[in-house]
């Protein structure tokens, strides 16, 4: 996601960013001055600094990045709050610059779904560009990778709006989204594309249901799940998904979205069921039984 574009004036420019456990990437990719570029300074919030490390180039002894493809890794033990400046290199001077914030996910072994009927699998290897963001209430902006939540069974908390985007996606594909909100709102479940912020920021009305779409592929399905306060996980499978709570009023509390490719195995002999529609999407959902308060998914 990036964080500063544009601007060329004298005074620094910051912004601040709530980052959840795992390994990020800050990368300075570019400033308009190339001859006396900006330069990036990167450190922990005040009060926040035991609760990360940022981890240099063995040859750097300080957390600031002079020129452009440069960057540094921000290892966060435990939610907290990142501080990014763009400062001039010299008085009058640009602070143009493209800084992005790129998380790195850990290995894990390619999951498998309803690996009881022998009919797909799952696998995480065509979406490794996601990147999701999520505004969270009393945190901020928060940007994971796919299969990553956001708030969630650990630290639940209302979610106000959310982007999705995916620089690497396949040219056919198209993806569009849509928030909603208990009290209808302007811009409630209106769709929007890919890299369109949806939802509110600072106006404490959390979204009561999200809706994922995606065309020109049959390889590609997401898998999303949801938490809705007092009510069970939510998970969905598809082309098209819709995250909502048992009433479509409770507050979203968390969420973790990721697109993957379905390959189908060899199918077993099953029942017939009745023809749907043409044209309709499949969609798989299904609910987690009650955990006890507190306990991680």
């Amino acid at each position: 996601m990036d964080l500063f574009r544009g601007t060329t004036n004298d005074t620094e420019q910051q912004k601040v960013l709530s980052l959840d456990r795992g390994l990020f990437f800050i990368n300075y990719k570019s400033a308009d001055d190339s001859l006396s570029p900006p330069h990036v300074i990167v450190a922990p919030a005040e009060g926040h600094e035991r609760r990360m490390e940022i981890i240099l180039h063995p040859d750097e002894t300080e957390p600031t990045l002079w020129k452009p493809n440069s960057g540094l890794v921000v290892r966060v033990n435990t939610p907290g709050t990142l501080q990014v400046q763009v400062r001039p290199r010299r008085p009058g001077g640009s602070r143009a610059a493209i800084v992005r914030v790129e998380q790195i996910q850990a290995g894990q072994t390619p999951a498998t779904a309803d690996q009881g009927n022998g009919m797909e699998q799952h696998t995480h290897v065509a979406t490794e560009g996601l990147k999701v963001l999520g505004h969270v209430a009393g945190r901020g902006d928060i940007i994971v990778g796919p299969n990553a939540w956001i708030a969630g069974p650990a630290a639940p908390s209302r979610v106000e709006g959310m982007a999705l985007e995916w620089p690497d996606r396949p040219a056919s594909v198209d993806i569009r989204y849509a928030v909603q909100f208990a009290n209808g709102q302007t811009g409630s479940g209106r769709m929007v594309s890919l890299g369109t912020y949806a939802g509110t920021r600072g106006r404490a009305l959390p979204l009561t249901a999200v809706v994922l779409e995606m065309s020109g592929t049959d390889e590609l399905k997401f898998v999303a799940e949801a938490g809705f306060l007092n009510a069970p996980t939510l998970r969905a499978v598809g082309n098209r998904v819709v995250l909502s709570g048992p009433t479509n009023r409770e507050p979203l509390v968390g969420i973790r979205i990721s697109i993957e490719r379905i390959e189908t195995a060899k199918q077993v002999a099953t029942p017939a069921t009745p023809r749907k529609p043409a044209g309709s999407a499949r969609v798989r959902v299904f609910r987690s039984q009650q955990r006890q308060t507190g306990a991680a998914r």
